[in-house]
């Protein structure tokens, strides 16, 4: 009878882990995409911030240039 319970408990076993490397495949799939999409996420980010710090240049300098303007007349 121990002989049928080791058997069970065996396929059983052999059962769990195949459901769990597959679980594990599925899991590490959907990390790698996660970080895929994170990383083009964090370079629009810094394309954009870049771009913003570009126009607040650009209209930081058309002040102080309609200033200095100013100040000559």
């Amino acid at each position: 009878m121990a002989a049928e319970h080791s058997a069970e408990m065996s396929k059983h076993l052999e059962k769990q882990s195949e459901v769990l490397m597959e679980v594990y495949r599925a899991m590490s799939h959907e990390l790698h995409r996660l970080q895929v999409e994170e990383e083009m996420l964090m370079q629009k980010l810094y394309e954009t911030m870049f771009k913003e710090d570009l126009l607040n240049k650009e209209k930081n300098g058309n002040k102080d240039s309609s200033k200095d303007a100013n100040a000559s007349a």
